[in-house]
């Protein structure tokens, strides 16, 4: 079915206001029709764009798989709303997602391939044949993750959510349904900038973020914990919300279990309750989780401190078992040396116990 034929209703209805950029930054101006601040360069051909079926939905929009030109793609298809200002709110949402996709690469982040203004509000991504890292866990529970797959699933959230910082952009609802397996199930990828944000020292950014077992105390009202309201907050959020990732990572459970949204909202902001550490956790993957989620949001690391507390932990991890070298009985080969003395030639056992050495050594030095 084509991008014009799918049975979407399409509001036409003139917006009261229009998003404009103002010195770099996503602001609202009055006008009397909608104009995005998309660069011309990120969009795509809708009559190029063939939607399939749909393999996700969320609050404001459902994701389906489709085809772009030949590619197999993720079409991101975005609410316009029903009155003027949920319309302007959603078009605002919808510039800043396509913006900020755009500009950050990594490859630990759903590549960015275009997005539509007419006749549906559309974001084009990369399609991951894998599942969500929520679904992936569920179906392997009560089963924990392997520790090593754990340990290196953590650093490839760290390190997008580092390069998103490293560009100035909270992303505000990391969790395992916004995280995305590869094909082979090694690696994953984070997905969904719809509540990011650019992050500034003088903004007042609203509370509107994303889902409460995840989300940071300090997010929330110390009165009520009504939409909207104007918190101040920096990009320590994303690390708070990364302790509660790591914490399920390694038990494969469901943080705040048996509480409602709003009860582990409640007690995690005004209980300072945190999910259980159970006593078989390495004591300094209990430490990294812990520094994530302490209550003072300057007290929590940078993730450029998290990528390097989770290497040196996975370097004292026995290795995966790599295979032992074969018995040679051959007379070994004589190594040669250049001119300066350097080593350049080794027999394949000599190869085998050179690098259990080495890899020996590089462990004790970051034991020390």
């Amino acid at each position: 079915m084509s991008f014009r034929e799918r049975d979407v209703e399409v509001e036409e209805t003139e917006c009261e206001k229009s998003v404009s950029r103002v010195n770099g930054s996503l602001t609202e101006a009055t006008g009397s029709t909608t104009q995005f601040t998309i660069d011309e360069n990120l969009l795509v051909d809708p009559k190029l764009l063939f939607i399939g079926s749909i393999i996700g939905e969320g609050a404001h929009g459902k994701v389906y798989q489709g085809r772009y030109v030949d590619r197999i793609v993720a079409i991101k298809v975005l609410q316009r709303g029903s009155t003027s200002e949920e319309r302007a709110s959603l078009e605002n949402r919808f510039a800043r997602e396509v913006n900020m996709m755009s500009r950050v690469h990594h490859d630990n982040l759903v590549k960015f391939i275009g997005a539509c203004k007419d006749p549906l509000m559309v974001i084009v991504t990369e399609l991951l044949p894998g599942m969500s890292l929520r679904k992936y866990l569920t179906s392997i529970r009560p089963k924990p993750l392997d520790l090593h797959t754990a340990i290196n699933f953590a650093l490839d959230v760290a390190r997008a959510m580092d390069w998103l910082h490293a560009n100035g952009i909270i992303h505000r609802d990391l969790k395992p349904d916004n995280l995305l397996l590869t094909a082979n199930q090694k690696s994953v990828k984070l997905a969904d900038f719809g509540l990011a944000r650019e992050e500034s020292v003088t903004e007042m950014m609203t509370a509107e973020t994303g889902t409460y077992r995840w989300m940071a105390p300090e997010l929330y009202s110390t009165v009520t914990l009504r939409q909207g309201e104007k918190k101040h907050y920096n990009n320590k959020v994303d690390v708070y919300s990364f302790g509660i990732v790591l914490w399920e990572l390694l038990t494969n459970r469901m943080p705040f279990e048996g509480m409602s949204n709003l009860q582990a909202a409640y007690a995690a902001a005004f209980k300072q309750e945190r999910p259980k550490i159970p006593d078989d956790i390495s004591p300094d993957l209990a430490f990294i989780i812990q520094s994530c989620w302490v209550e003072d949001p300057n007290m929590r690391p940078s993730f450029n401190q998290i990528i390097r507390m989770l290497n040196a932990f996975l370097f004292t991890l026995s290795p995966l078992s790599p295979p032992l070298p074969e018995p040679d009985n051959e007379p070994e080969a004589a190594s040669t040396s250049n001119g300066n003395g350097a080593i350049t030639e080794f027999s394949a056992r000599n190869k085998g116990k050179f690098a259990f050495l080495r890899h020996l050594f590089s462990s004790k030095r970051i034991k020390n």
